[in-house]
């Protein structure tokens, strides 16, 4: 082991959410057993203590982000995008200049527990076979966000955060995908983790690559541990590293580009993974979808003009009508394989 390397890489892309990556970066400075900054000194694993590396990729924030990070952590290193570059290309500068053995791709809109970090590492040290490890995810709130999947079938593109899945929520192919047959708080090999906290070994990376860009944001981490998997790696959940994620503060800010990538980036996975004809009929069945949610804001638009207490609502109906307008003319389009 070189004593000049850091044990762990945090690769952190930031857009706009200067406070909650503020949050994230306290959390980690105060985390159990880690050591961030100094990397000069040669005897670092004194008392299991863990030196780490924090990466920062800001992908053109109009927040003052960078301002903020040179002012108050100095330990950080930051690469300033002129663009949004968006979240794979992003992570991906961020692994082409990391140097840990380990590296943990981490949303800005997390916190870290005081433990998750050292847990995470001494699980995956203790484990080789191990390549990916992700901790269970917490809302604001506290309530347990659903955070580990099995691979999809092509039945879950149909229902899975679509019209469908409002109306028919409880489906078996649902509750294979979500693991509902596995407790919460039981340690299990799955086939993926969400990628808002997700612990990767350099040894695997350098085995499948870095996340691939034709996904702009969404799917990226599907398409990475089913990589991983392939290439004869596990994928662990493992409860005992908490991590609190205020999911989508990032993309709610732009929701008709949300809704398009989140939707395009699982046409793409379609494609990768099972064929042209099957990515075409998810595609068409998405933008019927999206038909659907339009005349349905539209017909309570127009009957909101006859009730008083749905007035209110008029101005949400449009921007609504006006998102999913904007998902139809994109027509779900992907960068080609």
């Amino acid at each position: 082991m070189n004593p000049a390397l850091p044990d762990l890489s945090i690769v952190i892309v930031n857009w706009n959410v200067r406070e909650l990556l503020r949050r994230c970066l306290v959390s980690i400075a105060g985390s159990d057993g880690l050591f961030v900054g100094g990397l000069d000194t040669p005897d670092y694993r004194t008392g299991g203590v863990w030196r780490a590396e924090v990466i920062v990729v800001d992908n053109a924030s109009a927040d003052d982000s960078v301002a903020m990070l040179a002012q108050d952590f100095p330990w950080v290193q930051v690469i300033v995008n002129r663009e949004n570059l968006g979240f794979t290309a992003a992570n991906n500068q961020g692994l082409a200049v990391s140097r840990g053995r380990y590296v943990l791709f981490l949303n800005p809109d997390t916190e870290l527990t005081q433990a998750a970090l050292g847990r995470l590492l001494d699980y995956a040290e203790t484990h080789p076979r191990v390549g990916v490890v992700g901790p269970q995810l917490r809302y604001g709130d506290g309530s347990l966000q659903s955070s580990r999947r099995r691979f999809p079938t092509l039945a879950t593109f149909f229902l899975e955060s679509t019209v469908v899945q409002r109306w028919w929520p409880r489906n078996r192919v649902l509750a294979r995908y979500y693991v509902l047959d596995q407790p919460d708080d039981a340690t299990s090999q799955v086939d993926w983790v969400v990628g808002a906290c997700m612990l990767l070994r350099r040894a695997v990376l350098e085995r499948i690559g870095g996340f691939d860009e034709g996904f702009f944001m969404y799917s990226e981490e599907l398409d990475l541990c089913r990589r991983a998997v392939d290439a004869g790696w596990q994928v662990v959940y493992l409860p005992a590293a908490v991590v609190t994620h205020y999911e989508g503060k990032s993309s709610e800010q732009v929701v008709a580009a949300r809704h398009i990538h989140f939707h395009s980036s699982r046409v793409r996975y379609v494609r990768k993974y099972h064929g042209r004809l099957a990515a075409a009929a998810v595609r068409s069945f998405l933008l019927l979808t999206f038909v659907f949610q339009w005349t349905e804001e539209a017909a309570k638009w127009l009957v909101s003009f006859f009730l008083a207490g749905q007035r209110a609502k008029q101005a949400m109906r449009r921007e609504r009508m006006a998102a999913y307008g904007e998902v139809l003319r994109s027509w779900l389009r992907y960068k080609p394989l």
